[in-house]
């Protein structure tokens, strides 16, 4: 029975209650204007398809893959795996987006046809179709169930997220759903591509934009992963919330009104102003400390955040 236990640390707590507050206002200032969405829905396709191929080996590069989607140019030396896996992720982002509007339950079967689109042309004669047998995660501290076990877990699990709905915020909800999948391991291939896929379908339709999972931090992800296998969430929960923080910041600052620049960490050090090093403010930042996100390896945070983290370090 899939019934885990979430213990928010108080540096989960911190950069929790950040999202919530910034969800509230970029519901505030909904509908944002037509041509602002269609930009960052754009830029927002072209990430996430890098990031989330980038971090299951795909070797096409972020300028590459946009040249890929939005020219449609082959790129030399690059395999004929790798051009497919970049279009028939753009494909799935468009498929879900039909899907946001709709309040029903995540089925089955939507994660079937995510699969499906994800594995098209690559392999199609298990696209769409739960693994038959056992397979082996090279660096995972598990074993994924055996396959006869695979169809009813993976209804326990959709069931456990509609049913648990009240019980926890989205963006909880999709951490545990994120994990649980991967244990299940439900196909042969692509299921890193998919769970990503069905997590951000279900924050989009709780009004989220996508969380993205930068390929920068691979190695932290698997090993967050792993830990939430003992039991312990809080590598993930605190990747997703910082991960959401980054994409509401990204809307928010897309939309207009008063915000402040964010700057790099290091920038911010040299600041007369700043008590703090650059290396103690990207781990203020890692840590969810300060209001921060990543671009590339690069943190981003703003003076009035370290300022608000000074001022509560002299209470």
């Amino acid at each position: 029975m899939f019934s885990p236990t979430i213990t928010y640390t108080y540096e989960i707590n911190v950069v929790r209650d950040r999202v919530l507050y910034k969800k509230n206002l970029l519901d505030q200032k909904r509908p944002l204007f037509a041509g602002i969405l269609a930009r960052l829905g754009e830029d927002f396709e072209v990430e996430w398809t890098y990031h989330s191929n980038s971090i299951e080996g795909n070797t096409l590069t972020l300028v590459e893959t946009r040249l890929v989607l939005e020219q449609g140019i082959t790129i030399g030396g690059k395999t004929l795996r790798e051009h497919f896996e970049i279009i028939n992720h753009r494909k799935c982002i468009e498929w879900l987006e039909t899907l946001v509007v709709k309040t029903n339950k995540l089925e089955s079967s939507d994660i079937l046809n995510i699969h499906s689109q994800v594995m098209a042309n690559i392999m199609d004669d298990y696209a769409g179709r739960l693994r038959p047998g056992m397979v082996k995660i090279t660096g995972a501290n598990f074993t994924p169930p055996n396959a006869r076990l695979v169809p009813d877990l993976l209804d326990e699990l959709l069931e456990y997220i509609s049913s648990h709905q009240s019980h926890f915020d989205p963006v909880t909800l999709a951490t545990m759903f994120h994990h649980r999948f991967v244990w299940i391991h439900p196909f042969n291939d692509g299921n890193g591509r998919t769970v990503r896929l069905a997590m951000n379908l279900l924050l989009m339709r709780a009004g989220y934009p996508p969380v993205i999972i930068l390929t920068q931090d691979r190695k932290k992800y698997f090993h967050a992963l792993n830990s939430a296998n003992k039991g312990d969430y809080s590598g993930l929960l605190l990747m997703m919330y910082q991960g959401a923080e980054r994409s509401l910041n990204i809307y928010l600052n897309s939309a207009g009104g008063e915000y402040e620049d964010y700057i790099s960490t290091t920038d911010l050090a040299n600041e007369p102003d700043i008590p703090y090093g650059q290396e103690y403010l990207s781990l203020l930042a890692r840590r969810g400390r300060i209001d921060a996100y990543k671009e590339g390896k690069v943190w981003l945070t703003t003076k009035s955040a370290v300022k608000a983290y000074q001022n509560s370090k002299l209470k």
